[in-house]
Formats: structure tokens, sequence, C-alpha cells
């Protein structure tokens, strides 16, 4: 059973990565262990897709907080930074 628990969650760490298809090929490798009834593969099935899309969608938000925070520490320009530049630049060169 401990063996169980750590596939599943396991796999719910990779999902993000491996995809509904592996995660129904494992499910499925459970239920024809035993280990899973048919009616429980789908309910864990749908769970295990969710959570590695939350998981996955969190995990992007971390990384693009991370790189802002990066930008912002070396002082890097950021593309928003350098249009506004562009904006004041095209003012002043209007302006003569």
């Amino acid at each position: 059973m401990k063996d169980t628990i750590n596939k599943v969650v396991a796999l719910a760490m990779g999902i993000a990565v491996t995809g509904k298809e592996q995660v129904e090929k494992t499910i499925d490798e459970l239920v024809q262990k035993g280990q899973v009834s048919k009616e429980e593969s789908k309910t864990l099935t749908e769970s295990l897709v969710q959570k590695g899309e939350e998981m996955r969608q969190r995990m992007e938000e971390l990384a693009q907080e991370r790189v802002k925070a990066i930008l912002s520490e070396k002082q890097i320009a950021t593309k928003d930074d350098i249009q506004r530049i562009e904006k004041r630049l095209d003012a002043l060169e209007q302006q003569q």
C-alpha cells in the first residue's frame, strides 16, 4: 500500500510534465494490479490531471515572478521599460 501511495504522489508531482496519457497508463496499471478499482480510476485520473495543471500554472507563475525579481535586482531593462523610453524618445524627436 505504501508503494501505491508513493507512486500516486510521484505521479501527481510529475503530472505537469508527463501529461494525461501517462497518468491514465499508470492508473490502468494500478487497476490491473487490483490496487485501485475501475470506478476509483476515473476520479483519480481526473483529480491528478487537475492537480497537475494547477501545479504547472503555479510553477509558471513562480518562474515569472523570479525572472522579474532577477531583472529588478540586476537593473536590467524590461520590455515595458524599453517601450516607455522609445515613446519618450519619439516625443523628443517630434519636438525638434
